[in-house]
């Protein structure tokens, strides 16, 4: 059996660079199931595919081949065999795969790849519903977040970071837009799973935030541990 953390929360909270950071320290396999879904919202993009056509959308999702490999410690997203890390970041892909990832279909397909990952390695795991529907069994679980203020900011640097022209104003609305659709969709929606750690990021650097959640895993492996001991 794996040992399974859970990251969930809202668009832009920080989930992707928290938990790539926890799994290198502790030398888990890092899934980013956000990437995955923007894989997919990739490949309907390049179809032309409307995201309000949900037959559309179900049927052509099942051809979509998408997996997650790694390279020197790099997690690579394949879509049908092309690699497309930097593809999916674009503003339109993330706004596609909200719309999109909460079709029973797409969702069903893209899930049991990350439960098969969960189940014979220890991964740190970030998305929407890791906690709630996913991992629901996880070792450890955290719920982050952070105003949407913040969050459109990091974002408006990341893609000015890149060159991108961007306007923050926009991204905040795009942002909370998202934190609907994501929030109200009928399908797995984002919540706080009840024995999640809120942890909100508004005002933590990056250190902060990642040593506070090592701590948590660290006080839950030493559990672990005691009750082992004490049922031997």
């Amino acid at each position: 059996m794996g040992y399974s953390v859970a990251i969930d929360g809202p668009a832009g909270a920080g989930k992707s660079t928290i938990a790539r950071e926890i799994a290198g320290r502790m030398n888990f396999i890092y899934v980013d199931t956000g990437a995955m879904y923007r894989a997919m919202a990739l490949y309907l993009l390049r179809l032309n595919i409307d995201p309000g056509n949900k037959e559309k959308v179900e049927e052509y999702c099942q051809k979509a081949d998408i997996s997650i490999a790694y390279d020197q410690g790099e997690q690579v997203v394949l879509l049908n065999g092309e690699r497309v890390n930097e593809l999916i970041r674009r503003e339109e892909v993330g706004n596609m795969a909200s719309a999109t990832s909460a079709y029973g279909m797409v969702r069903e397909k893209l899930v049991a790849l990350q439960q098969k990952l969960a189940e014979s390695e220890a991964v740190v795991m970030d998305g929407r519903d890791i906690g709630t529907c996913v991992l629901p069994h996880a070792d450890v679980k955290i719920f982050l977040t952070a105003s949407s203020a913040v969050r459109a900011k990091r974002r408006y640097d990341e893609l000015a970071a890149r060159g991108q022209e961007c306007d923050l104003k926009e991204i905040e609305a795009d942002i909370v837009e998202r934190d609907r659709r994501d929030m109200e969709r009928e399908i797995s929606p984002l919540r706080q799973a009840e024995d999640a750690v809120l942890v909100d990021t508004s005002r933590m650097a990056v250190k902060e935030v990642v040593d506070t959640i090592m701590e948590l895993i660290r006080q839950n492996r030493e559990s672990q541990t005691g009750k082992q001991t004490g049922s031997a």
